[in-house]
């Protein structure tokens, strides 16, 4: 339960996002700061050692950073971070809504669709009546969890909440920026992942600062023209979640899908990785190019992920992927 006069904030997820967030919250003593988990070892490991031995085996956590598998703290939470893959979380919510404090402000971290062909946000919205934020940024867990300065857009319809979260995150290392664009916030989350592929392809081929740069300035065009068509604003492709968050990915070896784009582009990617990995990427890809199917003239619109999509979904000699993509107009 709460103590009183101290807001709680939950976690759901105790991986790698949830745990770097968590603790640096925590280092603010007038916040209760827990992590709802699944896994009975993390909890224990958390709670008796202060260590997540699965996500930081070698970090050791704020001591009021706290955990449980009890799901009742939903109930008494001021907010409530959405710290689990994408394609859950609409079920998650709904299999517990009775824990759910209706007042509590939900907070989306997850990069992805919560079905088949809906942002996060909207299918919440038509779930519950809590208030909703978005927060996506260029933000590896291990580099937060170091205190390394971190940023991410903050977005949500209601602008009052922006001075809330600005008060949370006061004296940290994380930087925030604002929008009221959650539409256009979610796809530029959501779109990232696809154009890391693309790059992590094109990359396992060519070791060329022209070539990237020619592909990453043709991705960034695609991503702001796609995220324009789904409604959201040319403008959120500058936020911290738009630019700062694709280049992240798309450019560093520890993002999955630029890592799934590699094995692509090298040879070595098979089905069985994919089944065993959450990627946000590949899923994306087939759930857009549904949408966009019966759209006029929208391959030629989006030449990358069309090819992508293909990629995906039909025999590909994957050693003329460079030369498909640069030949489409």
């Amino acid at each position: 339960m709460a103590t009183k006069n101290k807001p709680s904030i939950v976690f759901i997820g105790s991986g790698a996002i949830a745990t770097a967030l968590g603790n640096i919250m925590a280092s603010d003593e007038d916040y209760l700061i827990t992590l709802l988990s699944v896994e009975k070892d993390v909890v224990e490991s958390i709670n008796g050692e202060h260590i997540n031995e699965k996500y930081f085996p070698s970090f050791r956590l704020n001591p009021l950073l706290r955990a449980t598998e009890d799901k009742a703290i939903l109930m008494d939470a001021h907010m409530v971070f959405l710290a689990i893959p994408s394609v859950t979380i609409v079920e998650y919510l709904t299999t517990n809504l009775s824990y759910l404090n209706p007042s509590a402000i939900l907070v989306n971290l997850a990069k992805g669709f919560g079905n088949e062909r809906d942002t996060i946000p909207d299918c919440l919205s038509r779930l519950l009546p809590n208030p909703l934020a978005t927060l996506k940024g260029p933000s590896f867990a291990r580099e937060i969890i170091n205190r390394l300065p971190t940023a991410f857009t903050l977005a949500s319809e209601n602008e009052e909440l922006f001075e809330l979260f600005q008060e949370l995150f006061d004296n940290t290392t994380i930087h925030l920026d604002y929008s009221t664009d959650v539409r256009g916030v979610e796809y530029a989350s959501i779109l990232k992942n696809i154009y890391a592929i693309v790059i992590g392809i094109v990359d396992a081929h060519f070791d060329s600062p022209n070539l990237r740069s020619l592909v990453l300035t043709k991705a960034i065009n695609e991503m702001r023209a796609l995220m324009c068509r789904f409604g959201g604003k040319e403008e959120t492709m500058f936020n911290y979640c738009g630019f700062g968050d694709f280049t992240l990915t798309a450019l560093n070896d520890l993002s999955r899908n630029r890592t799934l784009g590699l094995l692509i582009g090298k040879g070595f990617f098979t089905n069985n990785i994919s089944d065993k990995v959450v990627l946000e990427g590949r899923i994306a890809v087939n759930v857009l190019c549904e949408q966009l199917s019966g759209q006029d003239k929208a391959c030629a619109s989006f030449p990358l992920i069309t090819e992508l999509h293909q990629v995906f979904n039909q025999e590909y000699d994957i050693k003329n992927f460079v030369n498909r993509i640069l030949s489409r107009p």
